[in-house]
């Protein structure tokens, strides 16, 4: 019994960060300040991080989804990803718990060291896991940011397009870049609050403005129409709630982690109120106007409102190139030797070369919509459902194993025997039909796209300029009649 109790303590304690502590610290106006809008660790401030990061320019994509899935398709499947989607998020708090408890009892110190989903692999299962796990993560997160990026040029352009969209591209490279000064995951508090605030104005304006603009003329609803299509939408839907790659990073910004196992869902259930609603009204006005039209945003008539969220929007994908790139930050300067660099402009400086990559893939794929889908089956399906139901089920394959788990899965669930059940039935259904079917539609879509638009176009999906009649030379003569057409009056 009292062995017991040791290790529920020793599981309490778990995740309480020395160099976050506030104890004996100053306690001034400006300490006050700054832990105010920048040196958040609460379950509320993971809570806001991963609502705010699931969301993102996904908003505008989902309606064109459910133009290429239905109606009925497209709100299931979001139901059922979502569900899916905290359950492997649940998952990944689990190993990370386990992880960092078993590295404790060893006395290794996290202080300045950020924990990553990788290094979790790495301690558990060993370096196979780690390679594989570090492959796809990157690769995610990288693409990730690539789509930010073609989302920031797409939504910029139905403001001002003065400029084209591989321009605005150009541009918003440069201001994202900026996100290098930003250290960690603990010091998002301000900004995934505002993006939170940002994606729900978007989201209710989508809404209240498809519904106002009621039904365009002759709207059709064919949906679904092709298998390459539906297999697409569902893909897309997949990537919307696999935003959970970033997870172990959010947990270890945490005072508590282990109090992150439900806060994921939570997330989910908030952000299924912001698409399920925009994506069904958008669909309903505008029908399959939407599978030429990626972005809601185009179809919409231009209003003070709609350049308010546009504006919104981009701020927040600013926000969310950030979230997808900081990882990739902590692990170039681990593989460089500089995270543990107390200077935050060489730690900047050395994060540059991250971003270099990201904004050249971005100018070269600007598909925004179909790269969602290809990004989601063939990256997030391993990265976040495939990987760590995986993982689980081999770290606690052993009776020895289960245990000694710091966490028990709940009885709700049916303990270990239908904990393992339900990660053998992500594992199945995300590999046949998201990776499977799911790539095979998504490639064939984004072929399509290269073969349509081409690499590097310089403005994808643009309107087509004005055709205006073209007036006859000056100075010409009037044409004269040919003698087998002239006739006598």
């Amino acid at each position: 019994m009292a062995l017991s109790s040791d290790k529920v303590v020793e599981t309490v304690i778990v995740g309480n960060y020395v160099e976050m502590e506030t104890e004996g610290k100053p306690n001034d106006v400006k300490s006050k300040i700054s832990k105010f809008f920048w040196h958040g660790g609460s379950a509320y401030d993971a809570w806001f991080s991963c609502a705010s990061n699931q969301v993102a320019q996904v908003l505008l994509t989902l309606p064109y989804s459910f133009s290429q899935l239905g109606m009925l398709s497209g709100i299931s499947f979001q139901l059922f990803y979502g569900l899916l989607g905290s359950w492997t998020a649940y998952l990944i708090s689990i190993l990370y718990i386990e992880y960092r408890t078993r590295k404790e009892r060893e006395k290794v110190d996290f202080r300045n060291h950020v924990i990553q989903w990788f290094e979790v692999l790495d301690g558990l299962l060993g370096k196979h896991w780690r390679n594989v796990g570090l492959a796809f993560n990157c690769t995610f997160l990288m693409f990730g940011s690539v789509i930010q990026l073609i989302a920031c040029a797409s939504n910029i352009y139905y403001i001002n397009d003065n400029l084209d969209k591989r321009t605005w591209t150009y541009i918003f490279g440069a201001c994202c870049a900026t996100t290098v000064f930003i250290p960690s995951f603990h010091n998002y508090r301000m900004w995934s609050f505002l993006g939170l605030l940002m994606t729900t104005f978007t989201a209710w304006y989508l809404t209240v403005a498809s519904i106002l603009h009621g039904q365009v003329e002759g709207v059709k609803h064919s949906g679904p129409t092709k298998l390459v299509l539906y297999f697409t939408g569902a893909t897309n839907i997949l990537y919307t709630f696999g935003g959970h790659a970033v997870t172990v990073e959010v947990m270890h910004a945490m005072w508590k982690p282990q109090k992150f196992k439900a806060i994921y869902l939570w997330a989910t259930l908030y952000v299924l109120t912001l698409t399920l609603p925009s994506a069904a009204a958008v669909y309903w006005a505008f029908g399959d106007l939407l599978l030429d039209h990626s972005n809601a945003f185009s179809l919409l008539p231009r209003t003070p409102f709609r350049d308010m969220a546009v504006i919104l929007m981009l701020i927040h994908q600013f926000i969310t190139f950030g979230f997808a790139c900081t990882p990739l930050y902590f692990v170039w300067e681990k593989a460089i030797g500089m995270h543990d660099c107390k200077s935050l402009c060489k730690r900047a400086a050395a994060r540059l070369p991250v971003v270099i990559p990201i904004w050249f893939l971005a100018i070269i794929f600007p598909f925004f919509g179909p790269i969602n889908s290809t990004v989601g089956s063939l990256l997030v399906s391993f990265t976040v459902y495939i990987i760590p139901a995986l993982a689980h089920m081999f770290t606690f394959k052993s009776a020895a194993a289960r245990e000694n788990a710091v966490d028990q899965p709940p009885r709700f669930v049916g303990r270990w025997a239908g904990t393992f059940t339900i990660n053998i039935f992500v594992v199945v259904w995300v590999f046949i039909v998201g990776f499977g079917f799911g790539g095979w539609a998504s490639m064939l879509n984004f072929i399509h796209q290269i073969d349509t638009f081409g690499l590097f176009t310089k403005c994808y999906q643009c309107p087509s300029p004005k055709q205006f009649p073209i007036p006859p030379p000056p100075y010409t003569a009037a044409p004269q009649p040919s003698p087998a057409n002239f006739t006598h009056p």
